[in-house]
């Protein structure tokens, strides 16, 4: 059997420049880099996690993913002072991690999960 060796998220964008300064600028992430001219396809980057962005194709608005970080509640008030859209602040969900939700500017989710502070908030992960 053959092993996989990691993944690379493509998700579909309407802006590919706009996109890419939103990952860099709100959530922290860096250009890697774009490819075309005008730039369609590019790669931002953050820690051990890399992502494709597509202008106008490869994929649907509204990915999902989730993204496993040291502290959650760091990257929260990282994202707070940044102005990151964020759909819910950190939870400790039942099946035993703390998460948040934020959205880029194409409406694609990242679950920012890591490992849970205490027992269940009680809170539903917020999925609309």
């Amino acid at each position: 059997m053959v092993d996989f060796q990691f993944v690379t998220p493509i998700l579909r964008v309407q802006d590919l420049s706009a996109s890419v300064d939103y990952y860099v600028d709100k959530l922290g992430f860096e250009k890697k880099w774009t490819w075309g001219d005008p730039a369609t396809f590019g790669c931002v980057a953050r820690g051990e996690i890399e992502i494709f962005l597509c202008q106008g194709s490869q994929g649907q608005p509204g990915m999902w993913m989730s993204i496993f970080v040291d502290d959650v509640d760091t990257l929260h008030a990282q994202y707070q002072a940044s102005g990151a859209m964020i759909r819910q602040a950190p939870i400790n969900c039942p099946w035993g991690t703390r998460e948040m939700n934020v959205e880029d500017i194409d409406g694609h989710r990242l679950r920012m999960s890591g490992e849970s502070t205490g027992e269940p908030d009680g809170v539903p992960l917020r999925e609309d």
